[in-house]
């Protein structure tokens, strides 16, 4: 038994298909399936069932894949330690960040991370949440930042910041009123974007009972919200973050929202559990603090960065 060979039970308990698994272990699938079966004669116990149209693993392969995950966990640690004592940071590194995310804190982010850590090889990719989960399921990506809330099994989350929502008002909607109460807009156009703005945790009334709007449009992105809205009038919510996108005169259309009202999206970096880098999860949480605005970031994230 070696410690390739639990890695490639492994690669394919997560892509439950040889040919997957083998691409991501950048070998054959005949020298994968070989190596699979040399490991099964080896134990003397089945670890996958496989069909044509499926892979899963036995009962006793499930308790082997679980040990299999640690050991390779603790392996990687050595490592860990080495480069730790060495104050190497480097390898390549896999990112994932939302499409409503990215356009705030990605050309800084860049910009940052390779000035400081110019020996990683860093690699951005925007992905829905759903999407992004998936991957880091399938040890695609080393991690991923989205809108917090999407749980899933084997997935960790970690609160990076928090974000208020400020509410876009057009020229002639409600000109005269210093701050905004949804009350106030029951009847005016709401332009919403119905992932990324009517959030599980925001109470938004007017997201979550779109019927006491006259007219609920959908579009595609925050920018295209609010040319509509200047166009044609009405209101849409966009993030803290996007402030520095508008026009003098368009900050001037930009209201806080009062009352009983959470109005705020929280940010969170995403892992699989079983992820052990944290010396490179650490190098997103410092290049975020280069740039994000005071007081944004979670406490901890400031004190004391991830720990795994």
């Amino acid at each position: 038994m070696t410690l390739q060979q639990l890695k490639y039970i492994v690669a394919v308990d997560r892509q439950r298909n040889f040919a997957k698994a083998a691409e991501q272990c950048g070998i054959s699938q005949p020298t994968l399936s070989a190596m699979l079966v040399k490991l099964e004669e080896e134990l003397d116990v089945r670890i996958f069932e496989r069909s044509n149209k499926m892979v899963t693993p036995t009962a006793a392969g499930e308790k082997i894949i679980r040990q299999a995950k640690k050991t390779i966990a603790e392996a990687e640690r050595i490592k860990e330690l080495v480069a730790e004592d060495k104050g190497d940071i480097s390898g390549e590194f896999t990112l994932s960040v939302g499409p409503t995310i990215a356009p705030y804190i990605l050309p800084k982010f860049i910009r940052h991370y390779v000035e400081n850590y110019p020996t990683v090889r860093l690699s951005v990719r925007e992905m829905k949440a759903d999407v992004m989960l998936g991957e880091l399921q399938s040890g695609n990506l080393d991690a991923g930042i989205a809108i917090s809330g999407n749980s899933r099994q084997g997935i960790l989350e970690v609160p990076l910041y928090t974000e208020r929502f400020m509410v876009y008002l057009s020229e002639s909607c409600w000109r005269k009123l210093p701050v905004f109460k949804p009350e106030n807009l029951e009847h005016e156009k709401m332009w919403i974007m119905r992932e990324e703005q009517c959030l599980r945790e925001s109470a938004f009334s007017f997201c979550k009972a779109r019927t006491k709007g006259n007219r609920v449009y959908e579009a595609g992105s925050i920018e295209t919200l609010i040319r509509i809205v200047d166009e044609v009038g009405g209101f849409t919510i966009i993030p803290e973050m996007h402030l520095p996108f508008l026009s003098d005169s368009q900050r001037e259309n930009v209201r806080r929202i009062e009352g009983d009202y959470l109005s705020q999206r929280r940010i969170s970096l995403y892992i699989r559990e079983d992820y052990i880098r944290q010396r490179m999860l650490k190098t997103i949480t410092d290049t975020l603090l280069r740039f994000m605005p005071k007081g944004m970031m979670e406490e901890h994230i400031v004190k004391y960065g991830i720990k795994l």
